[in-house]
């Protein structure tokens, strides 16, 4: 009997152990916004890493003076989530922080530094969405896209779709810097890249990639 027990015993803490990677990922990811970039705010998105639009405004009628901050509800779930606030006026320029686990942070702040990189660094500014054209012998399982200043490829853009030979599928990407890195997976393992591709300039992206 005793024995059995501590069987039992060892089995719940294995449990544990296996559960909590899954686990990890969930929680309450509302946090507070904190503006110390010296500009105005005036609108504030939030977005899983996995949606492929901004959503709505989350400050609404508000605005946010450097200085302040502004507390963000977000549903409890995903921890991994995108953010991006536009200074100044509507349609002015943005930051973006991209794929934050805000389950294990209370606050985010925004001091405007990445405006500057954007404008030295990132090039022409533009809408980079585009069309994914399978020209392929075979699917297309994973796509990822991301900023060429960014060093992690953040979510596959495709979620759980496949695109099969002969199938496109469009991919949305929000207004801001067009240079971009893409990573194609396909069915067979193999994956194509292109570094510091210009999105506003292309419909359509067609696979697999010309060498250039």
């Amino acid at each position: 009997m005793i024995f059995r027990r501590f069987l039992g015993a060892m089995a719940l803490c294995l449990f544990g152990l296996s559960a909590a990677p899954a686990l990890a990922q969930q929680g309450d990811p509302s946090f507070n916004l904190v503006n110390r970039s010296g500009r105005l705010i005036f609108e504030v998105y939030a977005s899983l890493a996995t949606d492929q639009d901004w959503g709505r405004d989350r400050l609404g009628d508000n605005a946010l003076p450097n200085g302040r901050s502004f507390t963000v509800r977000l549903p409890q779930g995903p921890c991994r989530w995108d953010l991006r606030v536009v200074y100044e006026r509507s349609g002015g320029p943005t930051e973006d922080k991209r794929n934050i686990n805000l389950c294990a942070v209370t606050e985010v702040v925004f001091d405007g530094r990445q405006i500057g990189q954007a404008q030295r660094g990132s090039g022409p500014t533009g809408n980079p969405s585009f069309n994914l054209v399978n020209q392929s012998r075979v699917a297309v399982m994973e796509a990822y896209v991301s900023l060429s200043t960014e060093q992690e490829w953040g979510p596959d853009r495709l979620g759980n779709e496949v695109v099969p030979p002969g199938r496109n599928f469009a991919i949305r990407l929000p207004e801001g810097p067009c240079l971009h890195d893409v990573r194609f997976v396909y069915e067979n393992g193999q994956a194509d890249e292109r570094r510091g591709e210009n999105l506003c300039d292309v419909t359509n992206l067609i696979l697999p990639l010309q060498r250039q």
